[in-house]
């Protein structure tokens, strides 16, 4: 293959030589082509920039895109026509040319000819991300919040849809002034990024609100990953030394527990994050997760520093994460989720029934039963769960709640 500049020195019999391709044409050949990779509403809002810089012509998003896919019909028809390549720039300004009126082809492209490829980039990041601090834009998480939310039905998989705000923002504004207030938000940003997986998706909703798609996520899993996002960003924010305290408040929905359509599940999420701010809304319904023991005064002895950090317990009827956990507030252990295992309790007090071991900690166990009526409020159990050998306990009941499929989840705490 000849390279960038230089001529073909041979073609087939009866082919007639074709010349290179100008340095505009083969910008426009990487400029389709880049836009075969952009999502639909970025992709249009990008060409609205683009026909406005290269032809000056003021377009709606929806006009532009239609345009674009006619000049590329355009290239197809004169392909086929004339049996040779066709280059963009000719579509371009016979569709255009045809359709404002008075634009004559001659000098259509005229200033500028076309933006440089840096530009490009730019206006593609630009349509696609916060300025401030760089997340997805508000746009992007309604596409990709369909998009999910899509794939999650297909394949019946948890979806979580978190709702997150910098809970005093107003007053490092106040009192410390906007630039400080611009660094808290970035910081916010940081945050995310360093602590989010690789599959998750955050975004900047606006003003001191973020948001967080949560892929094959279970509402376990999301309340761990917000409290650690949320003690991670009280550590991150600390050096600032700023008079107002800022919390990383959050409320949570999850797919297909609080609905199946976007709607529902931000009406949720946004509910629960008031909820977490100490007002008087709360969920919707009663939730059956997170539910774990509630450990009383004489509960097991308190967790070494090497232990798992500790958190503020929910009432059974409370949004997901209520309250931001304080030093000074009754605490619980982070959970491990065992959902999907084969972990399991043999109930030795009660016939020797087998129970599903939902999540462990160090403060207690969750159980799923078909019924929990004959269940004492203090039993004894053989847990089995993958890696460790069975161990005996005793455990005393603290709560029942009935899922929506009709068993019964089970909270203990560890007597022994």
């Amino acid at each position: 293959m000849p390279q960038p500049g230089e001529a073909f020195e041979m073609m087939p019999s009866g082919e007639a030589s074709q010349p290179q391709p100008s340095a505009e044409d083969s910008f426009l050949d990487l400029f389709a082509e880049a836009l075969e990779g952009l999502d639909g509403p970025v992709r249009r809002q990008f060409l609205q920039q683009f026909f406005r810089t290269i032809a000056q012509i003021d377009l709606t998003e929806t006009q532009s895109n239609e345009y674009w896919d006619r000049i590329l019909q355009r290239r197809r028809e004169l392909v086929d026509n004339l049996g040779k390549r066709v280059s963009l720039k000719t579509a371009m300004v016979e569709v255009l040319a045809s359709m404002v009126e008075g634009l004559a082809s001659t000098n259509f492209l005229r200033v500028p000819v076309l933006i440089e490829y840096d530009e490009f980039k730019k206006l593609q990041i630009n349509a696609a991300t916060d300025a401030l601090t760089g997340l997805y834009n508000r746009r992007l998480f309604d596409e990709y919040c369909d998009k999910e939310l899509n794939r999650a039905k297909r394949h019946g998989q948890h979806l979580a849809v978190v709702i997150l705000d910098l809970q005093g923002l107003k007053g490092v504004n106040d009192r410390h002034g906007h630039l400080h207030g611009d660094q808290v938000l970035q910081l916010a940003a940081t945050t995310l990024h360093k602590t989010l997986r690789a599959s998750d998706f955050a975004f900047r909703l606006g003003g001191d609100e973020f948001a967080l798609l949560l892929p094959q996520t279970e509402p376990e899993q999301a309340v761990t990953l917000c409290r650690r996002l949320r003690a991670q960003y009280q550590s991150d924010v600390h050096p600032l030394k700023l008079d107002s305290a800022v919390t990383l408040d959050f409320g949570i929905a999850v797919h297909p527990l609080d609905g199946d359509q976007k709607g529902q599940l931000m009406d949720v999420a946004d509910k629960r994050l008031y909820a977490s701010r100490g007002t008087p809304l709360r969920s919707p319904r009663p939730l059956v997760f997170p539910l774990e023991s509630h450990n009383p005064p004489e509960a097991p002895t308190p967790p070494s520093p090497s232990s798992p950090k500790t958190i503020s317990a929910p009432a059974p009827e409370a949004s997901l994460d209520p309250s931001p956990a304080t030093p000074s507030e009754n605490r619980k252990w982070e959970r491990v989720s065992l959902a999907g295992t084969k972990a399991h309790a043999i109930l030795t007090d009660v016939g020797r029934r087998t129970a599903a071991v939902i999540d462990l900690s160090t403060g207690g166990v969750a159980l799923l039963l078909d019924d929990a009526e004959d269940v004492p409020m203090q039993f004894s159990a053989v847990l089995h769960v993958p890696i460790l050998r069975p161990v005996q306990v005793v455990l005393r009941k603290t709560y029942a709640l009935r899922t929506e499929n009709g068993r019964m989840r089970v909270g203990s705490s560890f007597v022994s």
